[in-house]
C-alpha cells in the first residue's frame, strides 16, 4: 500500500515539474507570454514592451556624457529637451541633474528604452508599491501586460490589430503611461486625463461616468485653477479625481481597495476581505463626506449589481438553453474556430458566459450571442461604472437598456424555436478576406 502511495506522490511531483517546464518552454518563443511560440511581435512592440522587444536601430555609435546628449538633442529633438529642462530630473534638490544617459545608457550603439525597472532604481518606494499590486491578481496595472499577451485572441489575431491593446496594457511595463516623457510630471499624473487616456470606451467608460458625476462636473468647472503640485491628501483639492481616490496620498497601488471583477461576474461584497476593502473606501470618502453617507452609496452599488445580474443570468440562461437544443446558427462547428482552437474540433461548442464569452467580440458568432455579449460587456459595465462613480443617469440608462436587450434576446429565442434547426451553414461562413488573412498572419 505504501508503495502505491509513494508512486502517486512521485507521479504528482513529476507532473508539476513537467507543467512548469512546459510553461517555460512556451514562453521561449519570439513573442511573449504563454503563447509566445505562435505569434511574431510587430516592430511597434519595442516601444510598448521595451525590455522584451526594443532594439536600437544603430544610426549612431560612441559613448557620451549627459551634457553632450543635451547639447546634441537641443538641435535634433528640442521638444524633448524642453520637457527635460522643465522636469525635476534636470534640477533635483540636493543632487546632480539626472541626464539622458542615466536612463538610456551612454553607449549610443546600445541605447535602451527605459522601463519600470530603470525608473525603480531611483524611485524604489513607488516601484515596490506598484509591484505589490500583483498579489491581488487581475485586473491590475502591474499584471496588465500579462493579461494582454496571455489571452488566446491576442495570440490568434494579426499583430497589426492588437498592437493598440499594448498602448494601454504597457502600463505594466513603463511609467510613461501616467508620467509622460520626458517631463515625468507628478502634477500631470494627478489629473483625470492621465487616467482616461486608457480608462475609456464601451467596456470601461470611467471617463464618461466620472465627468458626468458631481465630482467630475466640479473638476471640469474649476480644475484648471487648482495647484496640481500639491500631494493627494485631505484639504489640497476641492473635489476628488481618479488618483485622489485610487492612489490616496500618492501610493502607487490602485488594487488594495478594489473588489475584483465586481462588474464582470457576481461577487459577494460582504466577505471578510471585501469588508476590509469597503472600510478603506469609506475612509477615503470621509475626507469630504459622512461615513454613514458613504456606506449608503456603496450599499446602493451592491443593490445595482444584484439587479444587473438577475437580468444577465436570465439572458445567459436563454443562450445556454438554445445551445443545448442545437438552435444557435451557425453552430460552433460551422464557424471559424475560436482562438487557438482546431478546425473541426470534436467537442467544439459555442462560448457563452463569463470570460469565455468575450470571444464574441472578435469572432464570427450568431446574432443572438453578439446581443448578449453587448448586453454583458458594454451595457452592464456602463451601469456598474455609473454606480461606482456617482453617475446615476448612467445607472438608469444602463438598466433600461439591459431590460430592452433582454426582451430582444427572449424574442429572438422564440423565433429560433419556431424556425427549428437550420440547414448547415455553407463553407462561405468560414472563408473571406478577413478570415484568410487572420489565419495566415498571426
Amino acid at each position: 500500500m505504501a508503495r502505491y502511495a509513494w508512486g502517486v506522490i512521485v507521479l504528482t511531483v513529476l507532473a508539476i515539474v513537467a507543467g512548469y517546464a512546459w510553461v517555460d518552454w512556451q514562453k521561449g518563443g519570439p513573442g511573449d507570454g504563454v503563447y509566445s511560440r505562435v505569434w511574431q511581435p510587430d516592430p511597434a512592440f519595442g516601444y510598448w514592451h521595451p525590455a522584451r522587444f526594443y532594439k536600437y536601430g544603430g544610426q549612431m555609435s560612441g559613448r557620451f556624457e549627459g551634457p553632450q546628449c543635451v547639447e546634441c538633442h537641443e538641435a535634433l529633438t528640442p521638444g524633448i529637451v524642453a520637457d527635460w529642462r522643465a522636469s525635476r530630473h534636470s534640477n533635483p534638490k540636493g543632487r546632480k541633474p539626472i541626464y539622458c544617459d542615466s536612463c538610456h545608457g551612454n553607449d549610443h550603439a546600445r541605447l535602451r528604452m527605459p522601463d519600470r525597472a530603470v525608473c525603480g532604481t531611483c524611485h524604489t518606494t513607488q516601484h515596490a508599491q506598484f509591484l505589490d499590486e500583483r498579489r491581488f491578481g487581475y485586473p491590475s496595472h502591474a499584471l496588465a501586460m500579462e493579461r494582454a499577451v496571455d489571452t488566446k485572441h491576442f495570440a490568434d489575431k494579426p499583430k497589426a490589430e492588437v498592437t493598440a491593446c499594448l498602448q494601454c496594457h504597457s502600463v505594466a511595463i513603463k511609467c510613461d503611461s501616467c508620467h509622460t516623457r520626458h517631463r515625468f510630471s507628478a502634477a500631470e499624473a494627478r489629473r483625470p486625463e492621465a487616467c482616461v487616456t486608457c480608462h475609456s470606451g464601451p467596456p470601461h467608460p470611467d471617463d464618461e461616468t466620472y465627468f458626468t458625476s458631481a465630482h467630475g462636473k466640479r473638476y471640469l468647472a474649476d480644475g484648471n485653477k487648482w495647484d496640481w503640485s500639491k500631494p493627494l491628501t485631505k484639504g489640497n483639492y476641492q473635489t476628488p479625481t481618479c488618483a485622489y481616490c485610487h492612489m490616496k496620498g500618492g501610493k502607487h497601488q490602485v488594487a488594495d481597495k478594489a473588489i475584483w471583477k465586481f462588474g464582470l461576474q457576481q461577487v459577494n461584497p460582504l466577505t471578510s476581505t471585501n469588508e476590509v476593502k469597503r472600510a478603506q473606501w469609506v475612509a477615503v470618502c470621509a475626507d469630504c463626506h459622512e461615513a454613514d453617507w458613504s456606506r449608503q452609496r456603496l450599499a446602493e452599488m451592491d443593490a445595482e449589481r444584484k439587479r444587473a445580474w438577475s437580468r444577465l443570468y436570465a439572458a445567459e440562461g436563454v443562450l445556454k438553453d438554445l445551445r443545448g437544443e442545437g438552435l444557435l446558427h451557425p453552430a460552433a462547428g460551422e464557424r471559424p474556430p475560436y482562438p487557438l482552437e482546431q478546425e473541426g474540433a470534436l467537442f467544439a461548442r459555442e462560448h457563452i458566459g463569463y470570460l469565455d464569452g468575450q470571444s464574441s467580440a472578435f469572432y464570427n458568432v450568431s446574432p443572438i450571442e453578439r446581443d448578449y455579449f453587448e448586453m454583458w460587456y458594454f451595457t452592464n459595465l456602463g451601469a456598474y461604472k455609473g454606480a461606482a462613480h456617482g453617475a446615476p443617469e448612467f445607472v438608469r440608462e444602463g438598466h433600461a437598456t439591459m431590460a430592452t436587450q433582454l426582451e430582444h434576446i427572449q424574442a429572438k429565442a422564440r423565433t429560433l424555436r419556431q424556425q427549428g434547426k437550420q440547414p448547415v451553414a455553407g463553407s462561405w461562413w468560414r472563408e473571406g478576406e478577413y478570415t484568410s488573412h487572420n489565419r495566415e498572419h498571426n
